[in-house]
Parts: structure tokens; C-alpha cells; sequence
């Protein structure tokens, strides 16, 4: 089977399994675990941050920053197909008592002045803007990276106004093998920021989520329990972490090239629609028009074929490639869908 649903299915690998293995443990609610200890001292050293806190989920980084950073009533700019919108059940509503902003991107991304726009007058009749949050890459954009450029003057708007600013950057070390930059100069702008180590990097599971303010860290570790995230004996995941940021970083950029080579085959299926100029990371995005079939029906006959993909609303499709595709499956994925759907 050959699944390009998304980097989340990657498993660990030998080398990952074997590290877990061996991984010295403790107590992590007491601060007690050495493995983790170093997973947070390693990332916060390596985005330039004074703190990270391991955590189950990206999701759950994404709303201990929320939480962290507003207050019930308030108002958080996003853009509105960002995963806090789509993907997160609501959370920051049911969570932190916030509503959501949604500022309409091009292809996930937002502009200075689209944010300068959306900032709330301080006025005792408005609601009141407590937190703006980007997305890098941007998953429902089609893995886009953000623009260095567009997030420093984002954050000088935010800065102007006292507004703090979160990324949530699930997939940031996409865009930081895309772009070789160093991850200090995206985490730098961002009062907190959220990575995973599930997707990418292959490992079972885990984010972090970094910050500077040592307050702000002691404040989320107890939202991290009371959010029911508080681990104990987690060395065992933080150690794939430790290995996954030691070993697995320069590699995406081989998950970038498998997506690109995907895209060039699709285009040249006449049913589908997909520009390979738009795939900037290991996320392709694809419209089938003109088909037969319809969506449900072409991922269940993929699916017959030994293909996984997502159908992602309407007549888009999404196709994510890992570290479990080869460059010989990447062929042979874009081979099954030009017999399915036609040349």
C-alpha cells in the first residue's frame, strides 16, 4: 500500500525504535525525566528559545499558547483555513473562551495589511484582538511556506498595536529544509511557537512548544495537566524526537522533490488540474475535473489500487509524501491514478 494521506502515517525506524528503546526515563510531572529534559533543551536551543514543553499533540500546543496568551471574550486573527480553524474541533472557543478571527488567505497566507485590518479598535463597544496566529508551511495551502519578509512585517503591525503572536509550525521544519534558513529566524518573531515531531520527522508522536517568557513556561505546564497533557514516564517518545531532530531534518528535502516529481506526472493527466510552480514542500494539492467518478468514489478505487490519498473537499485532493515514499512509489502512485482517472 502506498499512503500519501499524510506525513502523520510515517512509524519510527529501526534506528528511531532502537533509540526508544534504550531512552533513560523518569517522572516527567515532577521534572524528572532526563530524555525529555534534553528533547526541551535541544529545541530551545535550537529555535533560540529560553524554554520548550514536550506535548502529546500539536493540537494541544497550538491551544496551551491560546490559552496562554488570552483572555476569555477575546479575539484571535487567523487565517481561515489555518488548522485551528479546520482542524481542532473548536477548541479555542470550548478551551480558552476566544472567538476566531478568519482572515481569507491566498493559498493559507496573509499580508501585513489584511492583519492591520482585522485588528479590533480599542473600543468598549468592540471585542478586543489578543492574539494573532500564522501557520508555516500552511497545510490547506498546499504546504506554502510563509515569506520571512511577510511575517516581519506582520509582526511589526502586531508589535504597534501590543499584540502577541503565535506560529503554529507543525510543519515549519518543511519550510526550514526548503529554505535553509536557520529555525531562529522564523521562531524569533513569535512570542510562542509550536513544532511537531509526528509528521516530517517520522516520530510516533509529540510537539513542543516554545517560548522565551520563563513565566509563560511555568504557567503552561500546569495548563498542560489541567488539559490532561501532563505524561509521566514519556522519555520513551521524547527520545524519537531527540532522533527525529538529529537525523531526520535534511532528509525532507527529499520529500520535497517526491512531491514535486508527483505533481509534474499528474499534470499531465487531462482530468487533473495541479501546477507544480504551487508545491513548495511535500504537500501536493489536486483538482479532478470532468470525472465520471466522484471524489468518495475516486479515493475508494485508488484504495482498490493500493494508492491512499485524502479528498479534501468539493473536487480537491491532497497528496502528502514522507519518509516512507520512495522515489520508485512516488512513480508508481502517479502511474495509478493517470490508468484510474484517464490520460
Amino acid at each position: 500500500m502506498i499512503d500519501l494521506r499524510s506525513d502523520t502515517v510515517t512509524k519510527p525506524t529501526d534506528a528511531m525504535r532502537k533509540a526508544m528503546a534504550a531512552a533513560e526515563v523518569g517522572d516527567d510531572v515532577y521534572g524528572e525525566d532526563p530524555t525529555v529534559n534534553r528533547l526541551q533543551d535541544m529545541a530551545a536551543a535550537m529555535f533560540g528559545k529560553k524554554a520548550a514543553l514536550f506535548v502529546p499533540s500539536g493540537t494541544m500546543g497550538n491551544q496551551l499558547a491560546i490559552r496562554l496568551h488570552t483572555q476569555p471574550g477575546q479575539e484571535v486573527i487567523v487565517e481561515q483555513t489555518a488548522h485551528i480553524v479546520r482542524y481542532e474541533q473548536g477548541a479555542a472557543g470550548a478551551l480558552a473562551g476566544v472567538q476566531l478571527h478568519w482572515v481569507a488567505g491566498t493559498r493559507g497566507l496573509i499580508s501585513a495589511e489584511q492583519v492591520e485590518a482585522a485588528i479590533r479598535p480599542t473600543d468598549p463597544h468592540t471585542i478586543q484582538t489578543g492574539l494573532i496566529c500564522l501557520e508555516n508551511t500552511h497545510n490547506s495551502g498546499g504546504g506554502t511556506i510563509y515569506p520571512l519578509a511577510t511575517i516581519e512585517r506582520i509582526r511589526a503591525v502586531a508589535a504597534t498595536h501590543g499584540i502577541p503572536m503565535h506560529l503554529d509550525g507543525a510543519r515549519l521544519f518543511n519550510a526550514i529544509a526548503a529554505t535553509t534558513l536557520p529555525p531562529a529566524s522564523y521562531a524569533q518573531h513569535f512570542d510562542t511557537l509550536s513544532v511537531c515531531l509526528s509528521k516530517g520527522l517520522g516520530a510516533p508522536a509529540g510537539s513542543l512548544l516554545m517560548m522565551n517568557d520563563l513565566a509563560l513556561f511555568e504557567r503552561a505546564k500546569r495548563l498542560r495537566r489541567m488539559y490532561g497533557g501532563a505524561m509521566r514516564q514519556s522519555g520513551i517518545l521524547a527520545a524519537a524526537g531527540i532522533y527525529a531532530l538529529e537525523h531526520h531534518i535534511a532528509r525532507l528535502k527529499t520529500d520535497h522533490v517526491h512531491a514535486k516529481q508527483l505533481a509534474r506526472r499528474l499534470q499531465r493527466i487531462p482530468t487533473v488540474k495541479v501546477n507544480p510552480q504551487d508545491v513548495e514542500t511535500n504537500i501536493v494539492m489536486f483538482e479532478v475535473i470532468g470525472h465520471r467518478l466522484t471524489p468518495p468514489a475516486i479515493v475508494a478505487a485508488l484504495k482498490e489500487e493500493e494508492l491512499l490519498i485524502n479528498s479534501v473537499g468539493g473536487t480537491k485532493f491532497r497528496a502528502v509524501t514522507h519518509l516512507g515514499i520512495s522515489t520508485a512509489m512516488t512513480e508508481q502512485a502517479g502511474e495509478i491514478v493517470a490508468r484510474l482517472l484517464g490520460e
